[in-house]
């Protein structure tokens, strides 16, 4: 086996449950949400269990609970499968990388996450925008597209998926125009998303000001290993790097794609999938050849991962590792 990478999924994985089964069977996972709801000050254990669904997709509820589970994951997986040479995070997922790696402590990660949920969904508050995603074109045609769509607003590629996956996002009128653009230039599809705010564009500019200010509220450490930064595709492991790269991360493009291109070339075969969903096991099976894709997102799934990448025995419901603690392609 070549190199395994850690992937944390981004905004959009979350569904009702999620979690709840590790936590159920491993103390050191349920642990992780005991810890979380006394930062944020409700059971969001409870909130993933039960919902109500329109309460988990709030962001700023959506971001913390994604960021839990997946650690809860991370925390239940410890000893049964190969540690990483490389960690990456689809947006809001490099916060959980950051805390993987040990750069960021778990209390501050769930509480910036919160934050950086309010920020975004506050920064175009009164403004018409949207963000669709745009199937079955290069991302260069993309690009065309939105400058073409730009006339009539702002619009921006804002998440290069997969080569032929992009998401767009800007002012509304300017990305509808942009689907319909996208459309005539032989997009296999193109289609708006159910988000609330336009992720990843310049319009989330005072959102990236106002989390600049709450991370010199928190401690960052130098990453015990590199982290791919969605930004600018590459590896980042000192600190002050780190702090630049999520500020510019708020109102920059996520390079998922060039991300995990760059992984494969680093000599990383092996992509473990840690939180709630698949949806980056796919896209790296379509950014890369000859890798593969495993994920953990509750017991059944924990134990074939295990079984395929030759981790260790189970682990006993007790969850005790001896480890010290430590569907989303958008935000």
């Amino acid at each position: 086996m070549g190199g395994v990478a850690y992937v944390f999924p981004g905004q959009g994985a979350q569904y009702v449950g999620m979690g709840v089964d590790l936590a159920e069977a491993f103390p050191r996972a349920r642990a992780l949400f005991q810890r979380a709801s006394s930062v944020l000050g409700f059971d969001l254990l409870e909130l993933c269990r039960s919902g109500p669904e329109d309460t988990l997709q709030r962001t700023e509820n959506t971001q913390p609970a994604i960021l839990v589970t997946s650690l809860a994951c991370l925390e239940a997986a410890r000893g049964r499968i190969p540690p990483p040479v490389l960690a990456a995070g689809l947006s809001l997922g490099e916060y959980t990388a950051l805390v993987c790696t040990g750069s960021l402590e778990f209390e501050d990660a769930v509480w910036l996450v919160r934050q950086r949920g309010l920020f975004m969904q506050q920064a175009t508050e009164g403004r018409e925008t949207a963000m669709a995603a745009v199937l079955g074109l290069p991302a260069e045609a993309v690009e065309r597209v939105c400058e073409q769509a730009s006339r009539l607003g702002v619009c921006e590629a804002s998440n290069y998926n997969a080569p032929d996956q992009v998401v767009v996002g800007g002012d509304r009128a300017a990305v509808e125009e942009a689907v319909r653009l996208a459309k005539a230039a032989g997009a296999r599809r193109a289609v708006l998303l159910a988000v609330s705010a336009p992720f990843h564009t310049r319009l989330m500019q005072p959102a990236a000001e106002r989390l600049r200010e709450a991370l010199e509220r928190v401690t960052l450490r130098d990453a015990q290993l590199p982290v791919v930064a969605n930004v600018s595709a590459q590896p980042v492991q000192r600190a002050a790097d780190i702090r630049r790269l999520l500020v510019e991360q708020v109102a920059s493009p996520v390079r998922w794609a060039q991300s995990v291109t760059y992984m494969a070339r680093d000599g990383v075969d092996t992509f473990v999938e840690l939180g709630p969903g698949t949806v980056l096991s796919g896209l790296v099976k379509r950014c890369a050849r000859g890798v593969t894709a495993w994920h953990v997102e509750d017991r059944a799934s924990l134990e074939k991962t295990a079984a395929a990448l030759g981790g260790g025995p189970p682990t006993s419901p007790g969850g005790e590792t001896g480890a010290r603690e430590t569907r989303g392609a958008r935000a």
